[in-house]
């Protein structure tokens, strides 16, 4: 007897509802292997997710660029890992190897490409200003009506592209502001500064004097000595800030300009300029809080790119004469010395 092996209707159905819940296990599997493994890249690509992308357009233009394998993978990580609207636009950097989930990750979290700004010790606040102004990576006019001298801290600032330039300044005003919180009841006992702004100016004058970090302190214990005894910090870069605000005079202090009674020439008066005459870093602000105990009274520079330090006049002269014999065989080196071509 013939055998009837016509499938019946049920029986297809559920075939087809296996190969189907088969098929979809697969492609989840797939997927999440995909998610995790290392990405395609062999070397670092930078991307960026402009704003108001959705998932797929994101997903496609790493893709364009080689950070993921497959858009649609992305899209589905997306839906399964993070909130609705949770990407941020931005500049990132997708590492080589990077898997696709740390990608992901990365746009949720805003961990963006970041941009060094580098602020020396020692810049007025015009010139620090011209660094931000003139920086490509920060948008937005300054909107500050007034940057104070000394009101803010230098250091190398990491910025996203596209950063505020009025947020960045207000940024180093927060930040000088809590350094100088955060010393002052730190200071020592019974310094010739009064004020936390008073703090600031002399460590200005410090920042100034000297480029050498290991200097600071004792520059500061020369200051403070002087301040308590009331003689005048006889410091030329207090004479340059009354006359460029700061700027690089370009040439040596003249003889009148010395002599020019100025409320910043501290040759003149037996006390601090009126206000700072650079921004200072946290160094030169915890040294003229916390200066070493000297007798010295004087420095002048040792030819070597640093200062030597004196407690008595009969030393300092001793000091002074051998930096002018210095200048002398550097001018007689000069003249001698073949043009070049």
């Amino acid at each position: 007897m013939a055998v009837d092996r016509r499938r019946s209707p049920f029986g297809a159905f559920f075939s087809l509802l296996w190969t189907l819940a088969f098929a979809g296990l697969a492609v989840g599997v797939f997927a999440l292997w995909e998610i995790h493994r290392d990405g395609p890249l062999a070397r670092d690509v930078v991307f960026v997710v402009e704003r108001g992308d959705g998932v797929m357009e994101i997903g496609r233009t790493l893709e364009k660029e080689g950070v993921i394998r497959n858009a649609w993978v992305f899209r589905a990580a997306a839906e399964l890992y993070t909130k609705p609207g949770g990407l941020k636009a931005g500049e990132y950097i997708a590492a080589p190897g990077e898997p696709l989930r740390s990608v992901l990750e990365k746009i949720e979290s805003g961990r963006m490409r970041l941009f060094p700004i580098t602020v020396a010790e020692g810049l007025t606040s015009d010139m620090i200003l011209d660094i931000v102004k003139k920086s490509d990576v920060l948008t937005g006019e300054v909107t500050l009506s007034t940057l104070p001298e000394g009101s803010l801290l230098p250091e190398t600032y990491m910025v996203m592209r596209g950063m505020d330039r009025t947020e960045l300044l207000e940024r180093m005003r927060a930040d000088q502001q809590k350094v100088i919180d955060e010393l002052w009841p730190k200071r020592a006992a019974n310094l010739p500064i009064k004020t936390p702004e008073e703090a600031i100016t002399l460590a200005s004058v410090v920042e100034k004097e000297t480029g050498i970090a290991s200097e600071r302190p004792r520059v500061a214990a020369v200051f403070v000595n002087r301040l308590r005894q009331g003689i005048p910090l006889q410091s030329d870069p207090t004479i340059i800030y009354g006359i460029t605000k700061g700027r690089p005079l370009g040439r040596g202090i003249r003889k009148s300009e010395l002599e020019r009674r100025t409320a910043y020439n501290t040759y003149f008066i037996p006390a601090l300029p009126p206000t700072p005459i650079a921004n200072p870093g946290r160094d030169a602000i915890e040294a003229v809080l916390n200066p070493p105990t000297t007798n010295d009274l004087f420095f002048v520079a040792d030819g070597t790119g640093g200062h030597v330090f004196a407690a008595t006049v009969e030393e300092h002269n001793r000091n002074v004469a051998n930096w002018r014999e210095v200048e002398k065989q550097r001018a007689a080196a000069a003249a001698t010395a073949p043009a070049r071509p």
